[in-house]
């Protein structure tokens, strides 16, 4: 999902450095029929963008999963959820 967000910032026109946009993950695994299944994925992005671009930044981030390959294959099996602290940079 990462990739898929970068890009479409990227499409708007904001190319971000390094440690401008980061993510943490964290799967979730459940036991069923003793066999542990991934149940659910948590992406927390951090983002730092320029003054201004919150408005692109939000828009982005509401659609990024419908967009993202492994968001749509995961899609009914396990649930993908994401959060972000953004820093706008003055």
């Amino acid at each position: 999902m990462l990739g898929t967000l970068n890009g479409v910032l990227e499409a708007r026109g904001m190319k971000f450095g390094p440690g401008e946009l980061m993510a943490e993950v964290e799967g979730i695994n459940e036991i069923r029929d003793r066999l542990p299944v991934l149940t659910r994925i948590d992406v927390h992005y951090r983002l730092k963008i320029p003054a201004g671009s919150r408005e692109v930044v939000d828009r982005a981030l509401d659609r990024h999963q419908g967009k993202c390959p492994t968001a749509a294959s995961l899609s009914g099996a396990v649930d993908v959820r994401w959060t972000a602290d953004i820093e706008e940079e003055s």
